[in-house]
């Protein structure tokens, strides 16, 4: 059973690593935990819910063509979440960049309270069920029993984190944001928008956050207002444990916890799975503060 709690771990942990992305890219370019993260993660699983339950009214053809409906409910849902990322950072944030650290914070979690009761006002507080839009056909290599909507998942996040690899490290907008990282003030006297290049930030990571809101929620079954908080707190153990500010730790951290989870699961007791992110967090922070791949010596996580 090893191979298939792995498996289970690897996709649940694609997610994970998403929605962290999220956190890291905010902490590398601002030194800020935008715990509002989580709930747009939240109100990505309930744009996908929105868009998928129009499915049916499309033609035929179209309903047919699985892969194609769950792309376009992904970049649809992203789009919309990646403008409630630039508002979020232009409401809660922007005006609090000179305040002391704990303003922003508390910010941010008003602006999490916000956007959670928002959702419970305008969607209900009742668990809403996902149409089945994937045939999930079970295949069966060797011990390991895998689904199709798992390879959908697994490949979609691989994919985007790949993909956020190369706008960070290969275009001129992803080195301006490893500038303003580095050193905002001296990036502002080269000539770049430093409060451009934050808005662009917070809308990626709002970006992939929805799509891990998306694939989880298809994956799962059903989603609740309240998924924001606890899929917030485990992508901020993943960003912590593969080193806050460091993309490739977040990724890393992501998949980790995904796999922690799923063996704690498997050979211990599900009743707790949510436990062991929060014991990895504890000894993350108490034995290694700057996480797997960060820097010794650096702020403390």
């Amino acid at each position: 059973m090893f191979f298939q709690h792995l498996l289970n771990g690897i996709t649940i942990g694609g997610g994970y690593a998403l929605i962290a992305l999220g956190y890291t890219l905010v902490y590398g370019v601002l030194k800020l935990i935008n715990f509002a993260h989580g709930e747009i993660y939240m109100i990505g699983a309930y744009l996908g819910f929105i868009l998928i339950s129009l499915v049916p009214a499309l033609p035929p053809a179209v309903q047919a063509n699985t892969m194609l409906v769950i792309l376009a409910v992904l970049l649809l849902a992203a789009l919309l979440c990646a403008l409630y990322g630039y508002y979020l950072e232009k409401i809660c944030y922007r005006s609090l960049r000179g305040a002391p650290k704990l303003t922003p914070l508390i910010s941010a979690l008003g602006a999490s309270l916000f956007l959670q009761n928002f959702v419970m006002i305008t969607m209900g507080a009742r668990d809403r069920v996902f149409p089945p839009v994937i045939t999930n056909t079970a295949y069966t290599v060797g011990p390991v029993t895998f689904t199709f909507l798992q390879v959908v998942i697994i490949s979609s996040s691989i994919i985007l984190m790949a993909g956020l690899s190369w706008f960070i490290n290969q275009t001129r907008l992803g080195t301006a944001i490893r500038a303003v990282s580095t050193d905002p003030y001296m990036a502002s006297l080269l000539g770049i928008n430093v409060d451009a290049i934050i808005s662009v930030t917070f809308m990626a990571g709002s970006f992939l956050a929805a799509c891990a809101g998306v694939l989880i929620g298809i994956y799962y079954g059903s989603i609740n207002f309240t998924l924001g908080y606890l899929g917030g707190i485990k992508a901020f153990t993943a960003a912590v444990l593969g080193g806050i500010g460091n993309c490739t730790g977040a990724m890393l951290g992501g998949f980790l916890l995904g796999v922690i989870e799923a063996l704690g699961g498997g050979y211990f007791s599900t009743e707790y799975k949510d436990v062991y992110a929060f014991f990895i967090l504890i000894a993350v922070l108490v034995f290694r503060p700057a996480g797997l791949l960060g820097k010794k010596g650096g702020e403390r996580a």
